[in-house]
């Protein structure tokens, strides 16, 4: 049977935990024990609404400002959070931009500042949590459901990025193993965020490209999340975890 606080006593970082997967998995981690802190860029009140969330469950909580296209503030966060929560144990790779336009709009400084945040923060971060973690640690990095299908144009450098966080889970689970360190990307599907709303101009194709023929919920994809936090997932690693509604089946 399950405990009702299976996290009790962990710490975990999510980062782009101000709002939407990130601020649902942060508020989901805290109901099943751990303390939690978030990083944020622009949504300071937002994060700090999430920070309240979490107190409320009874654990600690912290806001960081911190741009994960900053390579010294995305590993920076990772040791802020550690400090102010004594301790990591969880990361979830949440921040991440979504650049959808035409291939041959794309800038440089487009390539550059995404593969920043969704390649580069991700690796930096991951690398800063590992160093610190104890057997049992987590790294958990929110992915796409587009790196199985992607449906139309537009989606090159998005899907790219999300494509490389796969090949550094299945890497990262081989290297950390034998520290008891396990790394997971989670795929959501259309979900319903401010970024990607269900009553958007595009929403009825995307729902209509799963199973169901809904979109999702943030809290569905932070269930997934935190199920990969739980000891019982211990044996679970380099799992790539679809949350898409049967948008890839």
């Amino acid at each position: 049977m399950t405990s009702p606080a299976p996290l009790n006593g962990k710490k975990a970082l999510v980062t782009g935990g101000s709002r939407g997967i990130g601020a649902a998995a942060a508020r989901r981690l805290a109901r099943e024990g751990a303390d939690v802190a978030v990083t944020y860029v622009h949504g300071k009140e937002a994060a700090e609404e999430v920070v309240r969330a979490v107190e409320a469950h009874g654990r600690r909580a912290v806001a960081l400002c911190a741009d994960a296209a900053d390579a010294q503030e995305a590993a920076g966060a990772v040791h802020g959070a550690a400090e102010a929560l004594e301790g990591l144990d969880v990361l979830v790779n949440n921040a991440a931009l979504g650049l959808m336009q035409p291939l041959e709009n794309m800038s440089l400084d487009d390539v550059d500042r995404l593969i920043a945040v969704n390649i580069r923060g991700v690796f930096l971060a991951s690398q800063a949590a590992a160093a610190l973690m104890a057997p049992g640690g987590r790294i958990i990095t929110v992915g796409s459901c587009i790196t199985a299908r992607v449906p139309g144009p537009g989606a090159t450098l998005y899907a790219m990025s999300k494509s490389a966080v796969v090949g550094l889970t299945k890497a990262l689970a081989r290297e950390l193993s034998g520290r008891g360190i396990t790394a997971h990307v989670v795929h959501p599907g259309p979900i319903d965020t401010d970024m990607n709303p269900a009553a958007g101009p595009f929403a009825s194709d995307q729902a209509a490209m799963t199973a169901f023929g809904r979109y999702g919920t943030a809290e569905e994809v932070a269930s997934a999340i935190a199920y990969l936090a739980r000891p019982e997932a211990m044996y679970m690693t380099g799992t790539e975890l679809s949350v898409d509604g049967g948008y890839a089946a």
